[in-house]
């Protein structure tokens, strides 16, 4: 009988490797201001998603409120998370200015729309089932 870890999907496979990294990743507004509408986070998402497939990364889950956004993301060893997370910011803030001209003034405190700082950790220790059903109940504003 194989082990249960060559038929995870989960599990990415290298010459010499067999690796499952993924992270929880969440962004919030600078100073928490309630920015997000539905179709501002929908949009978000879009462009994070695409960012993610720049890096060879996949963006599992998504969700958000007004002030913040969840992310699940699996990705190879090679991708540096800080590195990843600086591009999410930078291109969701750019792309989100750009497309909603409308709400700039109230989202982008002298351009920026993320705080400096974010939540990462490793989903390693809870079962990423469990981390997913979490980002999934995220209340996204009404």
């Amino acid at each position: 009988m194989s082990p249960r870890w060559t038929h995870d999907p989960d599990i990415r496979r290298g010459r010499s490797t067999v690796i499952n990294l993924q992270a929880h990743l969440v962004f919030v507004t600078k100073y928490r201001r309630g920015v997000f509408d539905d179709a501002m986070l929908t949009r978000c998402e879009q462009v994070m998603r695409n960012v993610c497939a720049d890096f060879d990364t996949e963006l599992r889950e998504f969700n958000g409120e007004d002030d913040h956004v969840h992310l699940l993301v699996h990705y190879p060893p090679t991708v540096a998370l800080s590195r990843l997370v600086n591009s999410l910011k930078g291109v969701s803030s750019r792309r989100l200015r750009q497309e909603f001209t409308d709400r700039t003034d109230q989202a982008f405190l002298h351009g920026r729309l993320w705080s400096p700082s974010y939540f990462a950790a490793s989903c390693e220790g809870a079962p990423v089932s469990t981390v997913r059903q979490y980002i999934e109940q995220q209340k996204r504003p009404g």
